[in-house]
């Protein structure tokens, strides 16, 4: 696999997590991502942060809370998760220079960049379940409330 798995790749499993698990309506902790995606929960703290933040997210505070989309899974892009979590590695200054740099590979990976792009806008989350059902993972069924007494 020529990409990293970094901020973008957990913020992605993060939400289709939510997608998958909680929905529009039901809530999933902090806790239980980390613990489905092998990952430390203070590791993917800042990532839910960023995606509440951008809207993608509702967090719900409270023993009970947890969290939700934002917006319905057909109205989530992949592009927009990685852009809400991605930092913009041109001002880091330290990065490589010169003319070879400059007039060749710079516009390569920009050229690159730019279909990954195209293909993240493409998929939305609505997609990334169907996959996960189709791969036989099974969504958690939700106990009815019963009231009788």
């Amino acid at each position: 696999m020529y990409l990293r798995r970094d901020r973008a790749m957990v913020a992605v499993i993060i939400m289709v997590d939510v997608a998958f698990h909680a929905g529009r309506s039901g809530l999933v902790s902090g806790a239980d991502i980390a613990e489905r995606a092998g990952l430390a929960r203070r590791g993917i703290e800042p990532l839910l942060q960023a995606l509440s933040r951008s809207g993608l997210l509702e967090s719900v505070r409270g023993p009970r809370g947890g969290y939700r989309l934002g917006r319905p899974q057909r109205d989530i892009a992949l592009d927009e998760i990685v852009r809400a979590v991605a930092t913009d590695d041109a001002t880091a200054g330290d990065g490589p220079s010169g003319a070879l740099f400059d007039r060749v590979i710079e516009p390569c990976w920009r050229m690159l960049d730019n279909g990954i792009c195209e293909q993240l806008k493409a998929l939305n989350l609505e997609e990334m379940v169907r996959r996960a059902e189709a791969a036989g993972l099974r969504r958690p069924v939700h106990e009815p409330i019963s009231f009788s007494i």
